[in-house]
């Protein structure tokens, strides 16, 4: 049966395609997943469900589980806080407005620092256009991935270290709802909500014990802990605070094919928290194999 066939492999439940700042279609980011040896995924692109249908039909035949999922761009602040939200409904008119509007922020914010990184140096939005994917959410990545295309930066990486870095000049933040926003709307439309490697920025920045609290409140289900980019002091005191309100803790490889070094499947989710997501999600399905 395919309930049998959840957890026949490793879990990774953060992964992108080209519908955001992947370097991969969805049926080929699904194919890939299925090659590292990995038996459940998460398509998780930017504010975005436009790849779930491709990704749907390449895992049902590829002989992986799909989770449908998302990673909703919020802000507190001038703090960017990424919410990866599972198993929603994509048609929910509050999902739906609001990544609208962020996707059409993403676009503005991008023009303008390609028109103040052309000042200084070759780059046009055009340059920009072309590493894109036609209806993708455009983003600083693929400004990253146009400065390496004109020679400006060996990788994207390095780009993102120099030019786009914030304290280059260019840098500018882009609309991006509250998270305990971010949350609600998720819940009510039958999703479920982790936050994204919280524990990127230090210790000394952890999220407030206030604020996570209202977010448990709120709805929200877990903590990406296992990713490569989570310090470890910072990761222990978020570690401490899953414990201390139930929270779930996953692990994810936050792959973005060619464009960043995560391998598929380097962390992984538990088939125990896989089992309490789904359990707990039921905006949309998750996809099994055939």
């Amino acid at each position: 049966m395919a309930v049998e066939r959840r957890s026949t492999g490793p879990i990774d439940l953060h992964t992108h395609s080209s519908v955001s700042d992947g370097t991969e279609t969805p049926s080929q980011l699904v194919r890939a997943a299925a090659a590292a040896g990995l038996g459940t995924m998460a398509i998780t692109d930017h504010d975005s469900t436009a790849g779930w249908s491709e990704a749907s039909v390449a895992a049902r035949t590829a002989g992986i589980t799909l989770i449908p999922g998302m990673e909703f761009s919020t802000r507190v602040g001038h703090t960017s806080i990424h919410l990866l939200a599972y198993l929603f409904d994509p048609s929910d008119a509050g999902i739906v407005a609001e990544t609208a509007h962020i996707r059409k922020a993403r676009l503005t914010r991008a023009e303008q620092m390609v028109a103040r990184i052309g000042a200084d140096y070759e780059l046009t939005w055009d340059d920009v256009l072309a590493q894109t994917t036609t209806g993708g959410t455009v983003g600083r990545p693929h400004i990253a991935d146009a400065l390496v295309a004109n020679g400006l930066a060996l990788t994207r990486s390095e780009a993102f270290a120099g030019i786009l870095h914030w304290e280059a000049g260019y840098f500018q933040p882009h609309y991006a709802p509250d998270p305990l926003r971010a949350v609600t709307l998720v819940r009510a439309a039958g999703g479920v909500p982790v936050i994204a490697h919280p524990a990127t920025r230090g210790v000394a920045d952890v999220m407030a014990e206030s604020r996570l609290a209202a977010l448990v409140d709120a709805g929200l289900f877990g903590l990406e802990l296992r990713h490569r980019e989570n310090k470890p002091e910072a990761t222990a005191r978020l570690t401490m605070l899953a414990v201390k309100y139930g929270l779930a803790i996953t692990g994810s490889s936050d792959y973005h094919g060619e464009g960043k070094p995560n391998r598929l499947g380097e962390n992984t989710t538990t088939p125990e928290v896989l089992e309490r997501l789904v359990a707990q999600g039921h905006g949309s399905e998750p996809v099994y194999p055939e």
